[in-house]
């Protein structure tokens, strides 16, 4: 069974849900979670949250909710993992944000910089440093990284 089809089995299993905010992803922990047949059992939605404009049209927070907090830090994808919960009433939450690449972002973090939480019965987050900036390798390793710690999580 790979990863993805453990993730499906288990909330189709459980009758749990899961909502995702991502940004340098791009769609892909989405589109991953939607691949598995009777993904509409347990994945309420998503949104690609890839700038301050988005962040306030498709997670409806202002500047002033996130207080001090800076983008593609650990605390802000735990923020973002809790509201997408939170919104999309679903048993889990889950957020990835980062720098893919070729450069660093304007926080000062290197390409390959990624920090991934997980809300709800069990929370988890990590930070991840690749320490190269190749777009699409680090998409994926964003993207595999999200779903194993979903995965651990969901074991929790």
């Amino acid at each position: 069974m790979t990863l993805i089809e453990e993730i499906g089995a288990l909330l189709k299993a459980r009758r749990e849900t899961i909502a995702v905010s991502e940004s340098s992803t791009g769609g892909l922990i989405s589109a991953a979670l939607l691949s598995i047949e009777g993904a509409s059992a347990y994945y309420r939605g998503g949104a690609i949250v890839y700038t301050p404009k988005a962040r306030a049209a498709l997670m409806g927070l202002s500047r002033e909710e996130m207080g001090d907090m800076r983008s593609a830090s650990e605390p802000y994808a735990q923020f973002m993992a809790r509201t997408v919960r939170e919104r999309m009433a679903s048993t889990w939450g889950l957020a990835e944000t980062g720098a893919t690449g070729p450069s660093g972002n304007a926080y000062g973090d290197a390409a390959g910089h990624c920090c991934v939480a997980v809300s709800g019965p069990a929370s988890l987050s990590l930070v991840i440093e690749t320490g190269h900036g190749n777009r699409a390798a680090n998409m994926e390793t964003f993207r595999d990284t999200a779903l194993k710690l979903l995965l651990e999580a969901l074991k929790a």
